[in-house]
């Protein structure tokens, strides 16, 4: 008798038969990702550069955008690389983990700070909230593609 978690093909859920993996992201989802990070970081920035505000602030909001991004990208990547048996120190997983609540948290005390209307604030906070999510979809769609072209190969 096989044990249950020996890897056979009748119980890979990366094979390549000619039947669509319904583990394989799709192409609508690789697209509203796309979209989505793309939609919510552009309309961040032009927020930003049809502001009222000094340039200092705009760098502020512009640099918590990057290091958002960045940061949540590290989070995706060290939570998916724990998921599959990859060695991750816990360093590099508390930092990205820091990283992102820092971000967000010093958008939150920047926006609650600032002298905006409270549309002005909402639409900040969505977009980069759009973005940061989206960019986790982004990043997970990239390695989930990856890992099946090389599966198929």
């Amino acid at each position: 008798m096989e044990p249950l978690n020996h890897n056979t093909e009748e119980n890979n859920p990366i094979k390549n038969d000619g039947i669509r993996n319904p583990f394989k992201p799709t192409a609508a989802f690789i697209g509203a990702s796309w979209m989505a990070l793309l939609v919510g970081s552009i309309s961040y920035c032009i927020g930003l550069w049809s502001a009222d505000m000094e340039l200092n602030e705009k760098g502020y909001y512009f640099t918590i955008l990057l290091f958002g991004l960045f940061a949540v990208i590290s989070v995706q990547k060290s939570v998916r690389d724990r998921a599959e048996g990859l060695e991750v120190t816990e360093l590099y997983y508390g930092i990205s983990w820091f990283a992102t609540i820092a971000a967000i948290v010093l958008l939150i005390v920047g926006l609650w700070n600032a002298d905006l209307f409270l549309s002005e604030k909402g639409f900040y906070g969505m977009s980069f909230m759009l973005s940061i999510f989206a960019a986790i979809a982004v990043q997970k769609n990239t390695r989930d593609a990856k890992l099946f072209k090389d599966k198929d190969n």
